[in-house]
């Protein structure tokens, strides 16, 4: 049983020192006897060692692969053929931390080596970069082993990189920042600034969303600062700032030639937008609305001609509202400016009126003129018409005289077309008959108007009224024309 248990202590102890012997570092007194390859000639150039790269390629990665580098193998292999291979020593004392060698015909791999030669070992060094990490290689002049004898951590400086579109827009438009060209970064800050270098936003992106888009409420310059921090959150250096421009909107000013424009129908009423101004621009472009009383559109007119004025005619009376907004040389547009428009209709018109008359007895020929007026009591519906004048005969004068006719009458409009109906008053057309009142009808239409002046053709017929009046003796028929204006 003490036997047992001797031993047992005796292998734990030998098992302890062989561990802790293959943990020591390894003395490295002498190369060149175990070769990667054989190099005939003195001292191999770098020439020779790219060559050897090339033709054992396999050896090679079957090495990294022993020395847990299997990752390091493909850029060691492209960046071995454009290396710069410097001539350096390693000093007695300096560490390896691994090298690949041949031992047998086989490819081998030993770690942890110290350089404890008898002076120091002369090597072509050159570096291989991976990620940011710095591998620094050598190859002993005396053989072709290759060997990794330091890695460093190089953390790069950030380089910041910002893009802002477009350079200018207009207010709520989007603005794209674009910081995709940043290099070296785990993270980007961007932070604007309006034209009194107040920061009004800010906005934290990364290499792997280095895109942002906002928008401005408000005209003017806005500035983007931007920082880019490495994987140290380090900032970067380098200038890194854009700038965008908000246009100004044009603003509107509205005017207009009357606002109780009376007796305005069918007359041009001037609409202006000419002094309306831009900051930062010119005004190109004004649109026109036009509604009534109950909000429906009557019209609308859009024009970019300058001056900025629209002579629009009513056709009917009524409350209006105009609005108008103006555009400037960049797409903008201002807020809408309105006003209001009271616009009425003539009432009163004068007018003159004349033509042939046949007076009843043997239907004398006669030509009539006269003069009035026309009151509108209902605009377009009702009227009320005074007129009065002579008529002279063309025929038989000896018997029938100049005489003098009144008419008062009430007339209904429909469209073009108009019936009156009323009294009228007729002097003595004869020596031996009476004058006295009348019964007056007529209906005409109108063949031109434009509101202002109207011209129609007319029939009338007169009916005496009252005894001693015969209708057979003292009725009269008259075609005319007549001019309102």
């Amino acid at each position: 049983m003490k036997n047992k248990k001797l031993m047992v202590l005796v292998i734990g102890i030998l098992s302890f020192s062989l561990l802790s012997s293959f943990a020591e570092t390894k003395k490295l007194k002498e190369v060149g006897r175990y070769t990667f390859v054989r190099i005939k000639g003195e001292v191999p150039t770098s020439v020779v060692m790219r060559t050897l790269i090339d033709r054992y390629t396999g050896d090679i990665k079957y090495g990294f692969d022993l020395a847990g580098c299997g990752d390091l193998f493909l850029p060691f292999l492209d960046q071995v053929k454009q290396a710069s291979f410097e001539e350096k020593e390693l000093a007695i004392g300096d560490k390896i931390m691994w090298m690949l060698f041949r031992s047998q015909g086989r490819v081998k791999i030993v770690k942890d080596l110290e350089w404890a030669g008898a002076r120091p070992l002369p090597v072509f060094s050159f570096r291989v970069k991976k990620d940011y990490k710095h591998y620094e290689f050598v190859m002993p002049r005396p053989c072709g082993n290759i060997a990794l004898i330091t890695v460093k951590e190089i953390i790069p400086d950030a380089i910041c990189d910002i893009k802002v579109s477009p350079a200018k827009a207009n207010i709520n438009d989007p603005i794209s920042v674009n910081m995709a060209g940043t290099q070296h970064a785990k993270s980007m800050e961007v932070e604007v600034y309006d034209a009194s270098g107040t920061k009004i936003e800010s906005k934290t992106l990364s290499p792997d969303s280095p895109r942002w888009q906002t928008k401005f409420n408000k005209p003017g310059e806005y500035n983007f600062k931007a920082k880019a921090f490495n994987a140290k959150g380090k900032p970067s250096e380098n200038p890194c700032e854009a700038t965008t421009y908000i246009n100004y909107p044009p603003v509107c000013k509205l005017s207009s030639s009357c606002l109780t424009c009376e007796n305005y129908v069918g007359r041009p009423i001037i609409l202006d937008v000419s002094q309306s101004s831009d900051p930062d621009g010119e005004v190109v472009k004004a649109d026109f609305e036009i509604r009534d009383e109950t909000g429906n559109i009557v019209d609308t007119f859009t024009f970019a001609n300058k001056p900025l004025i629209w002579e629009k005619i009513f056709d009917r009376p009524g409350m209006y509202t105009v609005t108008a907004m103006i555009t400037d040389d960049f797409g903008a547009m201002s807020e809408p400016c309105r006003l209001e428009l009271k616009v009425t209709q003539k009432r009163t018109f004068f007018f003159v009126e004349a033509g042939p008359l046949l007076a009843r007895g043997t239907y004398t020929t006669f030509i009539f003129g006269r003069g009035g007026f026309l009151f509108y009591i209902v605009p377009e519906h009702f009227s009320f018409s005074l007129s009065a004048g002579p008529a002279f005969p063309l025929t038989n004068t000896d018997k029938f005289n100049t005489f003098f006719m009144v008419n008062g009458l009430f007339n209904y409009h429909a469209d073009a077309a108009y019936f009156g109906t009323g009294l009228g008053y007729t002097s003595k057309d004869q020596e031996d008959r009476k004058s006295g009142l009348d019964f007056v009808g007529n209906t005409g239409v109108n063949i031109f108007s434009n509101y202002r002046t109207t011209g129609s053709i007319f029939f009338e017929i007169r009916v005496p009224v009252g005894s001693g009046r015969p209708f057979n003796e003292l009725h009269k028929l008259m075609l005319g024309f007549r001019m309102f204006f």
